[in-house]
Parts: C-alpha cells; structure tokens; sequence
C-alpha cells in the first residue's frame, strides 16, 4: 500500500509539473472556406506565427488557423482572425487588443486556387511559406524564413532575420524579383533560358552562380552587376551577413 500511494504522489506530482511547464498551452482551431473566382486575389497578415499558402485545384480559399495560448485559455478569445471576402477577393488579418501584451500565437495553413493572385502575406515572428501560386507579390517577415516554390509574377521577398529560398518558374512580363535579408543567405533558382538582368550586393557573404552570366559591372565592394543571356527581368538580390547562391531550377533544389 505505501508502494502504491508513494507512486500515486509521485504521477500526480509530474501531471502537475508538466501542466506548469513553460511548453504547456492551450489552443483553438479556426476553419472556414471562402469561394474566390479565377484570377482573384489574396492577402493575410500575421503577427506572430508561420504562414503558408499552398495552391489547389478549387475556386476556393481554405482558412485554416491555430490560435495558441501559454498562460490563459481567456487569451485566445482577446486575439480574433479577421476576414473580408468576396467572390473577387479574401483578405485575412490578425487581430490583437491594443496596448496589451497577450501572448498568443497563430499559425495558418491556406489553401487558394492556382489561379489566385497573391498580393501580400506578411508575418512578424514566424515563417512564410508559398508553393504552387504561379503569381506572387508581396511576402514580408521580421524573425523567419521565406520560402517560394514553383512562383512567378513579381515576387518582392523580405526579412531581417532569416534565410530567402526563391524557385521562380517565370515572370510576368517586365516583372522580376527582389529578395532582401540583413541576418541570412539567399538562394534563387531560375529556369535555365532565363533572360534577366541581376544585381547582387554581399556586404559579409561570398556570391555564386552556377548558371552561365556576364559580368557587367562591381560598381561598389561587395555588389555585382551582370546578366543572364540577353538580359531582361530585372534581379535584386540583396544582404548583409550571409552569402548569395543562385541555380538552375530543377524538380528538387
């Protein structure tokens, strides 16, 4: 018996110590579906917490979202998800009380139509993610990587802290791609008949091109100018501590 109750102290002893471990939360779900015709477009703000979008095969956008709280359930009411839609386009924003400090995190997984048009997905503390969207505008975080797979349209990628992974399959038109980190590397993988004009700048970093260009001109230490075949779509790709590395676009980078 003295066995017994000493090891049912102790499990009640670790059922409360793991409760009041700093790792314990809890959360809530958010799922809802929006219709969204061909050609229309998206955009998500985020505070802290990952994105990612993903494209699919319907005419509509997939919210899913989870809010997780460390300290109060009552918390994950005070901070709201936000969305304005119509059949042209969803907006989704996050919302927290002004002038208090609530630590909840939300981390979304989107699903959109192939065909949709991403204007803006931005995050402060939390990574972004997009693949299969063949036009993309703006993606934009503090603390966390970008990543874009199988991208096009103009794609305008940055952060402070955090890496830029860029596989573009085409451009629209003139547009090009910008890509800008302080703390990280870049790596942009372009298709190999790309024709594109490039600008790189390294501060503390070492650039490489596995794919063939012509050096035009090192106006300042440290940045490059050069082209991709006859030139074209215009590449900025830019950091300061962290190298710059761009490849030939291929199934699997």
């Amino acid at each position: 018996m003295l066995r017994k109750s000493l090891f049912t102290s102790l499990f009640f002893a670790l059922v409360l110590a793991v409760s009041a471990a700093p790792g314990f939360a809890y959360s809530r779900d958010f799922d809802q579906t929006y219709p969204l015709q061909a050609g229309g477009s998206f955009e998500l703000q985020n505070v802290n917490g990952p994105v990612e979008v993903q494209g699919w095969d319907k005419d509509a956008v997939e919210v899913h979202a989870v809010k997780t709280a460390k300290r109060n359930d009552a918390d994950l009411a005070r901070v709201t998800i936000e969305v304005a839609a119509t059949p042209n386009s969803v907006s989704v924003s996050t919302r927290y009380p002004q002038d208090e400090g609530v630590e909840v995190a939300v981390e979304y997984i989107i699903h959109v139509p192939y065909t949709a048009h991403i204007e803006h997905i931005g995050t402060v503390n939390g990574s972004v993610r997009v693949a299969d969207i063949p036009v993309v505008d703006d993606l934009h975080t503090v603390n966390g990587n970008i990543e874009v797979f199988g991208g096009g349209g103009s794609v305008h990628a940055h952060t402070t802290n955090g890496n830029v992974h860029l596989e573009i399959a085409h451009f629209n038109g003139g547009a090009g791609a910008f890509a800008e980190t302080t703390n990280g590397s870049l790596l942009v993988a372009l298709p190999a008949n790309i024709q594109a004009d490039v600008e790189t700048r390294c501060l503390n970093g070492n650039f490489l091109s596995e794919m063939p260009i012509r050096l035009e001109s090192t106006l300042r230490p440290r940045e490059m100018h050069g082209r991709f075949g006859k030139g074209g779509a215009p590449i900025k790709l830019r950091t300061i501590n962290g190298g710059i590395r761009i490849v030939t676009l291929q199934a699997t980078v």
